[in-house]
């Protein structure tokens, strides 16, 4: 299962990757917005980033309008590595190099159909591991240690 939410600037984007979800049998849970009536996206990036650091999910997207408001949230939350990508490179990136758990995009910014290959990308590309790991290490390491004050 994989969570998706977004606020009002990415619903639209939102409801469009998840048609293209459920074309690859892919079962999402939709945390919301459900229209595009302004709604402060923070209550709906914490919802995706709360689950996905509970590990009740091993992944999870948001959008908003360029995606920044939604990275920012979600980056929060440890244990969550949220990449906000748009082409297919940093799409690529986000899962190879940073084992990005979370992907976020810009409702604003990004065609559907660009979208919708961005999230493929992210879901068909495995982590490298390697000396990337050593990295991953670190910022859980750093969390950790900012955890405790």
């Amino acid at each position: 299962m994989l969570v998706i939410a977004s606020d009002h600037g990415g619903a639209e984007l939102k409801e469009a990757v998840k048609k293209c979800l459920e074309g690859r049998g892919i079962v999402c849970r939709d945390f919301g917005t459900f229209g595009d009536d302004s709604v402060d996206y923070p209550d709906f990036g914490v919802r995706v980033g709360m689950a996905v650091s509970r590990k009740e999910t091993a992944q999870g997207i948001l959008i908003c309008g360029t995606g920044i408001g939604m990275s920012i949230v979600a980056n929060k939350f440890p244990g969550v590595r949220a990449a906000l990508v748009h082409d297919e490179f940093t799409a690529r990136m986000a899962k190879e190099h940073n084992d990005a758990n979370v992907l976020v995009l810009g409702g604003r910014v990004l065609a559907a159909d660009l979208a919708c290959r961005l999230v493929s990308i992210w879901l068909d590309t495995d982590f490298a591991g390697g000396r990337h790991q050593k990295r991953l290490d670190k910022i859980a390491l750093l969390e950790k240690k900012l955890s405790r004050g």
